[in-house]
């Protein structure tokens, strides 16, 4: 396995760039867009400090429908939409598209939930101090929730990484891709056992560096 590993460290590296790519890129957007429902998945509740229960109880549906579509269709249901949004449905550039579809409302639970556990108490205490709901929302429970926060998108890019995995059978690039056309294709197994030991360092990487975040933040 060492030698077919040394044998094609080019394709190896061309890999894991492309999925580097596409987990970063399809992060930084998903998490941008999460943490913006996640935030009015808490505040938008009724009870809350924007309760407003008929956008809140419609945002909560459509978040639960897409997140019950399996990835690999809403890869293939979003096909012309990636296409006028990137030029291309195939490629680095074809997956993040669908991987953000697929990620954002998975990370807005994941911040709903961090959210929740900030201590009501803290909140009701700051209202009485006269603080704004604004800064309720960023000096308060954005501060007080950043461990979760931070756990949460180290959970997300896990996911992220498995689904860029799953975006190489439609030919998007990536460990992938690799796993797929040399590992399975050509039934070369050592390929596919270097993918797959190549995407559980990436995990472990991803989730250690979560945790000792996550520890750091709440100290």
């Amino acid at each position: 396995m060492w030698n077919k590993f040394l044998e094609d460290a080019d394709l190896y590296v061309k890999s894991i760039n492309e999925t580097v790519i596409m987990v970063g890129y399809s992060l930084v957007i998903s998490s941008i867009i999460g943490l913006l429902l996640g935030v009015m998945l808490v505040v938008l509740r009724p009870g809350h400090i924007y309760a407003n229960s008929g956008i809140y109880y419609i945002l909560n549906t459509v978040i639960n429908i897409i997140r019950s579509i399996p990835f690999i269709i809403i890869m293939v249901a979003i096909l012309p939409l990636t296409k006028w949004i990137v030029g291309t449905t195939i490629g680095v550039k074809g997956a993040i598209v669908p991987l953000v579809f697929y990620t954002a409302p998975y990370i807005s639970r994941l911040m709903e939930t961090a959210l929740l556990e900030v201590d009501p108490g803290v909140i009701e205490a700051y209202q009485a101090m006269g603080a704004s709901r604004g800064q309720i929302i960023f000096r308060v429970m954005l501060k007080e929730a950043r461990p979760a926060m931070i756990l949460g998108f180290a959970i997300a890019t896990i996911g992220l990484v498995g689904a860029s995995a799953m975006a190489g059978v439609m030919g998007a690039g990536g460990l992938g891709d690799v796993a797929i056309r040399f590992g399975y294709q050509r039934w070369e197994p050592d390929v596919m056992y270097i993918s797959v030991i190549m995407l559980v360092i990436m995990v472990q990487i991803v989730q250690s560096f979560g945790n000792w975040i996550s520890k750091r933040l709440r100290k």
